[in-house]
Formats: C-alpha cells, sequence, structure tokens
C-alpha cells in the first residue's frame, strides 16, 4: 500500500518517536523510506543562511539514522531540502517529488493558542500535503514532564 513513505525529521526527540512507527510500516509494505529534513533558510537581508546553527550536526545525526535504516535491510535515503517556504510546506514538496503516499511526523501534541502561536509543522502538513498525514504524538511521561518544566519555569 505504502510503496514510499516519507519520515518528516528535524532531528529532535519527538522526530526520533515518529521513526519506529515509520519502520514497522516500511517492513510491513516493504516500503522505500525517505528522510526529509527541512533546511528553511532565513529571508530578507541574511538570505541564504540556515535557521538553526546547528544544521550540521543535525544533518550528521539524520546520515546516521539512515545508515541504520539500511544495516536493517530497509530501502532508506536522507534528502535535505533548503528553501526559504515554510517547513511544512518544503517537507510537501519533497513528498510529492519523493511520490510519497504518507508522511509520518513527530509532533509536540500542542493544540489550540499555543499551537497557534508558535506553529506546528504537523498542522502545516495538513494543510500542505498531497498524500496522507500520520501525526505521532510524544508519550504521556515527555507531555508531564514539559508541563512541569513550564509551570516551574513560568
Amino acid at each position: 500500500m505504502f510503496e514510499t513513505i516519507v519520515w518528516a525529521t528535524d532531528g529532535s526527540e519527538l522526530a526520533d518517536r515518529a521513526l519506529q512507527p515509520v519502520i514497522d510500516l516500511a517492513r510491513m509494505h516493504h516500503s522505500k523510506v525517505v528522510a526529509v529534513h527541512a533546511n528553511e533558510l532565513l529571508k530578507g537581508r541574511f538570505g541564504g543562511a540556515p535557521l538553526l546553527s546547528d544544521e550540521p550536526e543535525l544533518i550528521a545525526k539524520i546520515e546516521g539514522q539512515v545508515a541504520e535504516l539500511r544495516e536493517m535491510g530497509l530501502s532508506a535515503e536522507l534528502k535535505v531540502v533548503n528553501g526559504t517556504h515554510d517547513v511544512p510546506v518544503l517537507i510537501a514538496e519533497a513528498a510529492k517529488e519523493a511520490e510519497a503516499e504518507l508522511i509520518v511526523v513527530g509532533t509536540h501534541g500542542w493544540g489550540g493558542f499555543r499551537a497557534a502561536v508558535l506553529g506546528s509543522v504537523a498542522r502545516g502538513l495538513l494543510h500542505a500535503a498531497w498524500c496522507p498525514v500520520l501525526s505521532i504524538p510524544p508519550d504521556r511521561e515527555h507531555v508531564a514532564t514539559e508541563t512541569a518544566e513550564r509551570v516551574t519555569t513560568a
């Protein structure tokens, strides 16, 4: 059913949590996995500079994860996309180019005002993607820890 699955990753712990469902689906459907990392570039006067200063380290980490997928016997590749568009649009365009039937993305699980203010790649993908998007929420322990940290720093 899914010949190609895009795993949208920014190298974060939440993106890493989405990897296991990708592996399970890829094994079940004998799918190719395309890890897509969107490198949003600054606009304006500083145009062309990466938004994240640790971009080379993130890419190296994801390259290692893709190599591990191959060692597991899965067909996998990394696609780093650069552009000034929003991250969801960059990921959606990469998924379309890869002819993916599914995009899998980790999410904070935030809703309401916080998601609207901070933005949400998962939410943006729902509007930008041309194929289904599977959103993997954090485990309850992660949410509880993050909530406790917000309360203590407020």
